[in-house]
């Protein structure tokens, strides 16, 4: 391929080589220039045009893109068709992302007209995720070029998530009390649940060797994976649950990972079926080491003692200010839970006659003072839903540093938005604050006296503030209710699960009434000019 400038009236037939403004329009680039182009150029007093022209043997980016693209893609991945020179492949089924690195190198080694980048190796997407990018930087390529891309093979493929039936043992020292297994089993259910299958035998028992054994050797016939949650971190080979595993028969493959927090895992087969000892830390739903064997397990990707042993590149998952060293000091406090937050921004305002959250209030929209009092709470992650009229609150909050999610069911009701902005939350989120963002008179204050009371692994785990004993707005909930809240239904709001829960309920007191007023009619926006 030959680029350059050329004279104008030679360049007909030739590719665009940078967009150009001419009279009232604009020519982008990598457009074929045509007769008319090379008039119009002239006209407007043009005498070269930088192109790029083909020659013999040589490949039009588009062409290039599509055929190594063919050729890169395995199993579970599609490959979309190119334009501007590069073709994306996405997830064709929700699993994890095999990555050949190696290929990977080894294609963008060949030249530099030919690139293709992927995301991390081993990432968790959903069907119709874009998993890597084919993508010719000129725009031409000699065929020979493309053809030794093409050479190099499959890079990516999906390993696609497959229902696993699981068995959970769950260990007890004496004086443990029944709420804390609750809740340890709660989180190992949501985590196969993620992943498509279900745990369909719970076992409780003394944290002994002889009744773990016992408890693993019926689960394990009729299972195809079993995890153990010890009362007490794995420390050895000998200890409880490594132990077990062999005195039921089983294999101990190995025990502990680099990967922190998961530390303290075991690996243990019995005939089949994985047998996983399972890391305090998994006790709450945060990521660790754990996520990552089961994530690969219920793909069916084959685990064993290597695969945990060079998990160590990317394996620091968190960095725990309270450990400045290992095994320094007092006894760590746990982590303090990850709040995030859902602002509800899709609805209609029929009774204002009017987008409430657009009308201005003291200098800015209403929904743009909701937004900045949760971007300046302790929250970690704020995702705002949209719908009606969803471009014009996009930009009434341009420049923030939200996660915009679109609900395209708005017109059915608030359901439709809460199940929208759940889905769009980070997975270590621990808790969310739903935000209604009709409310300009909540403060950061008060999200973070819902946040600073919040305990992921407490009794309590929904947060409600109150005003002169009056219940309002925003609610926290932990992440165990969001289930039950995305299957809510019609114009319904998680509030109405508040009953269902009462006892899992702690009421915040705040000092204004700020989280009670909202504004639904043109009366209460004026009730609040006069505030």
């Amino acid at each position: 391929m030959k680029f350059g400038p050329v004279p104008v009236a030679q360049s007909v037939g030739a590719t665009l080589g940078h967009t150009l403004r001419v009279g009232g329009s604009v020519l982008k680039k990598g457009r074929s220039i045509t007769a008319d182009d090379a008039r119009r150029l002239a006209a407007a007093g043009h005498a070269e045009v930088v192109c790029a022209r083909l020659e013999p043997g040589d490949l039009a980016e588009d062409d290039a893109a599509a055929r190594i693209a063919a050729a890169v893609v395995g199993e579970g991945v599609t490959a979309a068709p190119p334009a501007t020179g590069r073709a994306n492949v996405f997830a064709a089924a929700r699993g994890l992302l095999r990555v050949d690195a190696a290929r990977v190198d080894a294609l963008n080694l060949i030249d530099e007209a030919v690139t293709v980048a992927t995301l991390p190796a081993w990432s968790r997407v959903d069907a119709g995720d874009m998993v890597a990018t084919v993508k010719i930087i000129p725009y031409g390529v000699a065929e020979a070029i493309v053809a030794r891309a093409a050479a190099v093979g499959p890079l990516v493929a999906v390993a696609a998530f497959r229902p696993q039936r699981v068995g959970l043992v769950l260990t007890r020292l004496a004086g443990t009390a029944e709420k804390v297994l609750d809740r340890a089993a709660a989180s190992q259910r949501e985590r196969v649940a993620r992943l498509g299958g279900a745990i369909v035998r719970e076992v409780r028992t003394a944290h002994d060797t002889d009744a773990v054994a016992a408890a693993l050797s019926p689960l394990v016939d009729e299972c195809s994976l079993v995890l153990v949650l010890g009362a007490s971190a794995i420390a050895d080979r000998a200890d409880v649950v490594p132990a077990a595993i062999v005195r039921a028969g089983g294999a101990l493959e190995h025990v502990g990972m680099p990967v922190d927090p998961g530390n303290l895992l075991c690996l243990g087969r019995r005939g089949d079926v994985p047998i996983v000892g399972v890391p305090g830390c998994a006790r709450s739903l945060r990521p660790s080491g754990f996520d990552w064997v089961l994530e690969r397990l219920c793909a069916g990707v084959g685990v064993g003692a290597r695969d945990l042993m060079t998990m160590g590149v990317g394996g620091l998952l968190v960095e725990a200010p309270s450990r400045p060293q290992p095994r320094v000091g007092p006894e760590l406090e746990p982590h303090a839970p990850v709040v995030g937050a859902v602002v509800l921004a899709a609805g209609r305002s029929s009774r204002m006659g009017e987008n409430k959250l657009l009308v201005p209030w003291r200098g800015s929209p209403i929904v743009a003072r909701v937004v900045d009092e949760v971007l300046a709470s302790r929250v970690r992650q704020v995702v705002v839903v949209v719908g009606h009229q969803a471009a014009e609150v996009r930009a009434a909050l341009a420049g923030r540093r939200v996660t915009f999610a679109e609900n395209p069911d708005f017109a059915v009701g608030m359901s439709t938005s809460l199940r929208t902005g759940l889905a769009a939350l980070a997975d270590d989120i621990d808790g969310a604050v739903i935000c209604l963002g009709d409310m300009p008179l909540v403060k950061r204050e008060h999200i973070d006296a819902l946040a600073a009371r919040f305990d992921a692994e407490g009794d309590h785990t929904i947060y409600v503030p109150t005003f002169e004993r009056k219940r309002g707005n925003p609610i926290l909930w932990a992440r165990r209710h969001f289930a039950e809240m995305a299957a809510l239904a019609g114009d319904v709001g998680a509030k109405a699960l508040l009953d269902q829960h009462a006892d899992a309920v702690e009421l915040v007191p705040v000092d204004d009434a700020g989280v009670t007023v909202d504004v639904d009619t043109p009366e209460a926006l004026r009730a609040l000019d006069g505030d």
